[in-house]
This record gives C-alpha cells, structure tokens and sequence, in this order.
C-alpha cells in the first residue's frame, strides 16, 4: 500500500486479506474455532510461538479485519475489538489498572461510564476523582501519586464540551499517566486523538462506525505494549467481551462510508443548530460548530467539523422537553446516536438517568435539555418535525 492514504482511502483498501477464493469484499468467518495441521503447532498457536487463528473468542480473521483498518485510520499500531463500547472501557481499564490504582475522568461522560467509574470499579479497588473536561488544571491538581488514567470523551456527551487534548497529554505525560479520549462523537475522520498526544483511543462502534444503527461493538486502540502486552488483548482474551464476526463485518461495511457521511452529518447538524439558536423557545445551543460555544476556536483546531451532535436547552421544564419529543413524527425517540436517521432523546431520564441528581447538576444536564443525533434526511424535514413541539 502507498504512504500516507487518506482516511476515506484506508476506510476502503486496509485490512483485506483474500481468501483463496479472491473474493472483492471481506469474507464473514462464523466459526467458533480453527483447525491445526497437528498437535505440534496447535501447542505453537496458544503459546504464541506461531501466529494464526485460535478460537473466536479473541482470534478471528473478519475481527481481525476491522482492528486493522480502524488502526490504522487512527494511526494506532494496534486495536483491540470488543462487544461494544461500553466493553472496550471495561478492558481498557482492567487490562492496565489495578486495585489500589486511582483515574481522573472528566465529569461531563455518558452515564454508563460515569456508573461504571463510580459504582463497579470502585468495588475492586479503582478510584476515580471527576473534574472539569475543559479545565486543564483541574486535571492536574487532582492527580495522586496512585493516578495512572485519565479519561475523557471530547466533545463530550451530551453537552459536547470541547477538552483540549494537546494540553492534557502533556498534564498526563508529566505526571506519568495515560491519556485515554473516547473519540465516538467525532470517529478518526474528524479527530485523531494519538495524533495530538493521547495514548489510547476509546470506540463505541455501534455509533458513526457503523453508521445505521444495526449492530454492537467497540474497540480500544493505541500501542502494542499497552494494548498486548500491557493487558487489554489479554482481559480480551480472558473474560471474553468479544466482538462477533457477523458484527464486525457489517462495522467493516459502515467503515467504508464513514467519510462522505460524518461529513453530511456535520453539514446538517450546523444548519439545525443555527435554526435552533434562532428559535424563540429554545434558551441554548450546544454545537461545536456555532461560534457560541465556548470551545468554539477549540474545535476549529482540533477537528475538522463540528460533528452531528446538537444539544439544546428549551425554555420551560420537562414536561416541555418531553412535548417537543412526544410530538415528533418523523425523527426516532430512542437514545442511541450515529444512525443515518435522525434520533431525539432526554439525557436526564435515559442516558444520565442513573447517575446521581448532583453528578446530572455538575455535569450542566438540566431538565429542559435535549440531545438530537443529526442524521442524513432533508433538514428542512427534521426542522419541520422540530417545530411542532417547540411552538
């Protein structure tokens, strides 16, 4: 392959490996294990003298695959595929992290990982202390001789808070600790987090990457040491949150198009947030692509468009949150984002429902806030369909 490939090309030619078939497009290997040619090298395989496939749960040719070409459109040597995103958090920190170990995490994380730093890691030993995701030297008060991650999403989910990455990598190079970017919003054709001095890279492939709304998975991405022979291959290999052929061949598929569509996501997400900043019932946006917000010369530089979250705050309480909701006909209700539809949520009473009132405060998630995933239809029908609960 030619040096330095531009994203939509690697999306399209990386990570192929023909069968003797020569087939055009990936091959599916719904198999749960391989066949050795004999015991000598069945013992070479598990020991890890010889590569090749194992057994499914931690090898597989189409799993391989996708950690191949989304490495290398982060630009990381190495990926390492999970079940979901939500699972690929979850190796990444109990490959690398022990009992007693401590991480500071940005307060402004989807709700499922502000529960499973508060409530399950807590349980095995990990601390985690929560701070500002824009304030750098929050991040670098709060680090302990124990601190060994820190952990962000940017921009962040759902006010999309812009953190600057560059700042943070030194905070975290100096203190020596990972740095660890949840980059689901943006996916590697807007951001590239390692790039800007990250050390790993967090997927929830179920979003952008796949792109439709069809299939779970996740990946954690960086360099071999951390990902292979720092842990999170082996956690993988272990406790098996493994990503299923079938689903990484259809995130393969997403992949190819990952490009022309973040780029018509952002396209529409704009003009909706600058319809909504217009509206008179509407208090805030949050886009990063607005000169409002205010990481706004941030996010010029550190992506290459705004994305296609928008996030807004209604004049009125949640029950007029809840009415422009109810009162939409075309864009789906449902919390889940990155789909070519267009989806519509409350993140007080399902993304962050589950966190605490005061977390949900300091996190600036107000009762009137509303969260729209921009997808691929008109604008002009998704401002239509808006404009019937906001009056």
């Amino acid at each position: 392959m030619p040096d330095q490939l531009k994203p939509e090309t690697l999306a399209l030619r990386t990570g192929i490996h023909r069968s003797q078939f020569n087939e055009h497009s990936e091959a599916i290997y719904l198999t749960s294990s391989f066949v050795f040619d004999n015991a000598t090298q069945a013992a070479a395989r598990f020991s890890g003298e010889e590569s090749g496939n194992i057994y499914s749960r931690f090898t597989n040719p189409t799993v391989t695959a996708l950690e191949e070409r989304l490495a290398a459109m982060e630009g990381a040597e190495t990926c390492v595929a999970t079940s979901s995103g939500m699972s690929a958090i979850l190796a990444c920190v109990m490959g690398l992290l022990s009992a007693g170990d401590h991480i500071v995490a940005s307060q402004s994380l989807f709700g499922a990982t502000v529960n499973l730093f508060n409530n399950i890691l807590k349980k095995f030993g990990v601390e985690t202390t929560f701070v500002s995701a824009t304030d750098v030297g929050m991040w670098e008060a709060a680090v302990k001789p124990n601190t060994k991650l820190f952990f962000l999403e940017t921009p962040s989910n759902p006010l999309t808070e812009v953190s600057d990455i560059s700042e943070l990598a030194k905070v975290a190079k100096n203190a020596g600790v990972w740095l660890a970017v949840d980059n689901c919003f943006c996916t590697p054709v807007l951001q590239k987090p390692l790039a800007l001095g990250a050390d790993i890279v967090i997927h929830s492939a179920t979003k952008y990457l796949d792109g439709q709304g069809r299939v779970l998975g996740g990946a954690v991405l960086g360099n071999r040491e951390l990902m292979m022979e720092g842990g999170v291959y082996g956690f993988l290999r272990t406790a098996g949150p493994t990503l299923s052929a079938f689903n990484a061949w259809v995130i393969l598929k997403g992949l190819e198009t990952l490009k022309v569509r973040m780029d018509a996501h952002s396209r529409n997400a704009l003009q909706i947030a600058q319809w909504l900043e217009a509206h008179p019932n509407v208090n805030r946006v949050f886009y990063p692509g607005l000169p409002s917000h205010p990481q706004y010369k941030l996010a010029n530089r550190q992506q290459n468009t705004g994305g296609g979250i928008v996030t807004f705050e209604i004049k009125g309480d949640r029950a007029a949150a809840w009415r422009v909701i109810d009162q939409t006909q075309l864009i789906s209700i449902t919390a889940n984002l990155g789909d070519a539809k267009t989806t519509i949520t409350h993140p007080a009473s399902t993304t962050h429902g589950r966190i605490s009132q005061e977390a949900r405060d300091a996190a600036g998630i107000t009762d009137g806030l509303l969260r729209i995933a921009v997808g691929l239809e008109a604008v002009e029908d998704i401002q239509a369909d808006l404009a019937t609960g906001l009056g």
